[in-house]
């Protein structure tokens, strides 16, 4: 098998892992608490280190070789997945969730544990991959490359994993995490033998001086700052209601875990085709006009999701909303790979993500408090709706103020 298919092989069995977590993760907590608050403080959990180790993450990558560091932090999720699933067959039966409060709040604390430990190796893990690419293509084919990449990921993270995750946690709570760490096993072992991407040797690293030349070549660039606020703010109305869909899709539809999964499978369908086409996409319609049409998209796509009646309208929303949001990276991430040198690009990388990413945790305690707030103000019903609502008028904002610098910046050959 060629280096870029087992690479891709790998990412698609990590992203397995991954998608079964999608359901895993939440639907667990909410089994524990029904507070929006505490639920939603597992994936703030999860997606806090992009903000706290972004940094670290970008200056190990480019110091070390990064494939062994790919295949450890694959490892380390594996343990992180194991534990839990050996703490929950240990728990046996859960108890009835109490309207307030926590049930086992020990397991609820091995939970955020486990997810800490999953999130922080996602981060070094995801920086050095997303570094390695460029080795393993020319750079004219990264578009296409991303593309198949993300499309196969997306098979995984997005379309077989929360179907499998939401028919494995029905079937038992322990299950999905065990299927977990055999997906790490097999991604970390499909890895072996490939090119070790390692960058250029220094004599006396000083950290301090390689964030500082990661945030100059960051600061000349500023395309390259606007597209990562613009995707942190992006980020952060999304995961205000990727959470909330889950107490939406529970109370006000009606559904259960498989609904759920499926729910997102089906929207995963969308993303799929999005990368499959996105390179075809940006060669017709040029990177300013694409990147501005499907950032401007998501405004009415998250309204959408508030009304959709029922679970086949709700999965051609996140259809159409996943098709958008890959063609998007499809020109961000080619184009941040292409403008960064090999030799600082795990720095770079790692600085624009902590602030792409780092919005994430922001977005999903926010959802939250908005959930919580209006919980005394309007019906149930209505205030589980609120942070779609609120994403609607965001990404309305984002969309319109980001149009002019995304034309301009383009149009400007360096960024």
């Amino acid at each position: 098998m060629k280096p870029f298919n087992r690479f891709v092989a790998s990412a698609g069995l990590s992203n397995l892992a991954d998608g079964i977590s999608t359901v895993a993760w939440a639907w667990l907590a909410s089994l524990l608490t029904r507070d929006a608050l505490l639920i939603a403080l597992v994936p703030v959990v999860l997606r806090a280190p992009w903000f706290v180790c972004a940094l670290p993450a970008g200056i190990v990558t480019d110091r070390v070789a990064r494939l062994p560091l790919i295949r450890a932090m694959d490892g380390l999720r594996g343990i992180a997945y194991l534990a839990l699933a050996i703490a929950l067959w240990m728990t046996g039966p859960l108890a009835q969730t109490p309207a307030s409060g926590i049930a086992h709040p020990v397991l609820y604390g091995m939970l955020l544990l486990c997810a800490a430990i999953v999130g922080v190796a996602e981060v070094f893990r995801d920086n050095a991959a997303q570094t390695m690419l460029p080795a393993l293509v020319p750079s004219e084919a990264l578009e296409r490359a991303n593309g198949r990449l993300w499309s196969v990921e997306l098979v995984g993270n997005a379309l077989l994993g929360p179907a499998l995750g939401a028919f494995l946690i029905a079937a038992m709570l322990a299950a999905p995490f065990t299927v977990n760490a055999l997906a790490c096993l097999a991604a970390l072992m499909l890895l072996r033998g490939l090119p070790q991407g390692a960058p250029k040797t220094r004599n006396a690293p000083d950290w301090k001086a390689e964030l500082k030349e990661g945030f100059a070549f960051l600061g000349q660039h500023k395309l390259l700052r606007q597209l990562a606020w613009i995707t942190g703010f992006w980020n952060l109305l999304y995961e205000m209601a990727a959470i909330a869909l889950i107490l939406h899709v529970q109370e006000n539809l009606g559904l259960g875990a498989r609904a759920y999964g499926l729910i997102l499978a089906s929207g995963a369908i969308g993303g799929i085709a999005g990368g499959w086409c996105g390179a075809w996409i940006v060669e017709r319609m040029g990177p300013a006009r694409t990147a501005q049409i499907m950032l401007i998209s998501s405004a009415p796509a998250f309204a959408a999701m508030a009304i959709a009646p029922s679970a086949i309208m709700l999965a051609l929303v996140l259809a159409i909303f996943s098709f958008t949001g890959l063609v998007w990276n499809t020109v961000s991430v080619s184009y941040r790979q292409r403008m960064i040198p090999d030799a600082i690009l795990g720095r770079v990388n790692s600085i624009y993500r902590m602030m792409a990413w780092g919005m994430m945790p922001v977005g999903l305690m926010l959802s939250g408090i908005l959930v919580q707030g209006s919980d005394g103000f309007f019906p149930r019903e209505t205030a589980l709706t609120v942070p779609f609502w609120t994403a609607t008028i965001g990404a309305l904002i984002l969309g319109l103020s980001g149009w002019r610098a995304l034309g301009r910046g383009f149009a400007t050959p360096t960024g």
